[in-house]
């Protein structure tokens, strides 16, 4: 039978909950029925939030992808739920971004990854984007150099040493995305990366590493020695 939140528990309701116990005490349905604000006249938020979660197998990446009118065919979820929804995973994913900014030295691998998953790591097409570093390995500037579509993308070689030589840089870093999720380079993916390695060689620019990212992984060709 269903009982509408303000006669459940105290302790039970999401936001009162969320006060006295803190955010971390919510579960990922509790925290989205916040956000829904309201159920329907059959459903709590709550339920209406389990059921939503439950379409995406209870997964928030897979359900942070949902867009506005997909969210609107549940019933129970208008435009301004919707809305509220997608802007709280937007304002989530600019979050991580501001993190990494933080941290634009880049390390290792991991450090490339972690600074551009945000931008890749989710898209349905491909994307070609270079990092121009310093000799202290600093990101002086991250560009994209082509889009495509869901197999591939031309790069311009041309263009890639326009830009390290506009902002002075002494080294780049290659990344591109996987929408299929494979981690492996193709022979297309290896031949580009020799030809701007060995362009790069004659202007003293070296090429330190091709990362291929996916929406949980990354493949680099440097740890993996084929550089």
């Amino acid at each position: 039978m269903y009982t509408p939140i303000p006669q459940w528990a105290e302790d039970d309701r999401p936001r009162e909950k969320f006060i006295l116990k803190g955010k971390s005490a919510l579960s990922d349905a509790e925290l989205i029925a916040i956000l829904l604000g309201s159920g329907t006249r059959n459903e709590s938020a709550l339920q209406l939030s389990q059921r939503i979660l439950a379409h995406s197998q209870n997964n928030l990446n897979e359900f942070g992808k949902s867009t506005v009118p997909q969210l609107m065919k549940f019933k129970g979820v208008g435009q301004v739920k919707a809305i509220t929804i997608a802007a709280a995973f937007e304002l989530g994913r600019r979050r991580r971004l501001e993190e990494v900014k933080e941290r634009f030295k880049i390390s290792s691998s991991r450090s490339v990854f972690d600074l551009m998953q945000p931008l890749l790591g989710e898209l349905p097409h491909e994307e070609f984007w270079v990092l121009f570093l310093n000799n202290s390995n600093r990101v002086l500037h991250k560009e994209l150099l082509s889009k495509g579509g869901i197999t591939g993308t031309v790069v311009d070689i041309r263009l890639i040493f326009k830009f390290a030589l506009e902002y002075k840089a002494t080294s780049l870093i290659l990344t591109h995305n996987h929408p299929s999720g494979k981690l492996l380079a193709s022979e297309a993916d290896r031949l580009i990366t020799q030809r701007i390695q060995l362009a790069g060689k004659h202007l003293d620019i070296l090429v330190l590493d091709h990362i291929i990212i996916t929406e949980t992984a990354y493949f680099s060709f440097a740890d993996e020695g084929i550089l």
